[in-house]
């Protein structure tokens, strides 16, 4: 039997594979760039890793009874909740350079015009999420702990544990930083018609009730901290009625036009 020599082409399966390999390879590469680029960070911050916990501590530190401080009740404690806040502080950092990564990841699958769209909602939401941090650390936390300073029993000295301390105020930065998205969600589902202005515009008193109960479950049980995440919240929630009411504004003449076409 002879054999001609030529090869096969390649079976639709083949084909299929090739593609794939190449996203998880880039893929893989992505990730190992935003890893290396928090570790990078990390490292570079880790010898200032107790300054940063001190200008963390400092709302509390600051309205602490004279004759009072924080106290570490574990052993490892006053190495690992600088550590730990340190990791936090590179992540946090480092998220412009690592959602980049994702965006260069998923840009090419994209139309032009997700493209102009996508990216100015990824920076915004990266400002956002910032700006809810600051809020936290600013506005709520020198209210927050002179309420709980002051609130407690004379003979009651405020010790503070230091890895308590962290977990309390890390949980407040992620929730202020989340709740500070609201108006790029509420945008999105007014651009995607999943919602109309005016539906969400008639649900207010169900969005006001919501918000207190969001924050009543994500901060401490007191009415201080609650309020101080709720009506952020809410004034957010109507910053996104506004920006979904002009963008519908300035697509209607154009829809217009299409339709008399």
């Amino acid at each position: 039997m002879s054999q001609t020599g030529d090869t096969p082409p390649p079976s639709s399966s083949e084909e299929g594979h090739a593609p794939l390999i190449e996203h998880l390879v880039e893929l893989r590469s992505r990730l190992m760039r935003a890893v290396i680029a928090i570790l990078v960070i990390f490292l570079a911050l880790y010898a200032f890793s107790n300054d940063i916990y001190q200008f963390v501590a400092d709302p509390l530190m600051a309205l602490l009874p004279e004759g009072s401080s924080m106290i570490a009740t574990e052993v490892a404690s006053p190495f690992l909740a600088p550590f730990k806040l340190t990791l936090v502080v590179a992540v946090f950092i480092a998220m412009p350079f690592v959602l980049h990564q994702a965006w260069a990841f998923v840009a090419p699958g994209l139309y032009e015009n997700e493209k102009n769209l996508a990216l100015p909602l990824l920076a915004s939401s990266v400002v956002l999420f910032y700006l809810g941090a600051a809020f936290a650390y600013y506005v709520v936390f020198p209210l927050l702990f002179a309420f709980f300073t002051q609130a407690g029993p004379e003979n009651v000295t405020v010790m503070t544990d230091i890895n308590q301390y962290l977990n309390f105020v890390l949980k407040l930065f992620f929730a202020f930083g989340i709740a500070f998205e609201i108006p790029i969600a509420t945008f999105l589902l007014i651009l995607s018609g999943a919602a109309s202005v005016a539906s969400l515009s008639a649900k207010r008193p169900y969005i006001l009730l919501g918000c207190f109960v969001i924050g009543m479950l994500m901060t401490p049980p007191d009415v201080v901290s609650q309020s101080l995440l709720a009506v952020p919240m809410y004034l957010l929630y109507e910053v996104g009625l506004l920006a979904g009411r002009l963008v519908k504004k300035r697509r209607q003449p154009d829809d217009g036009e299409e339709t008399e076409e």
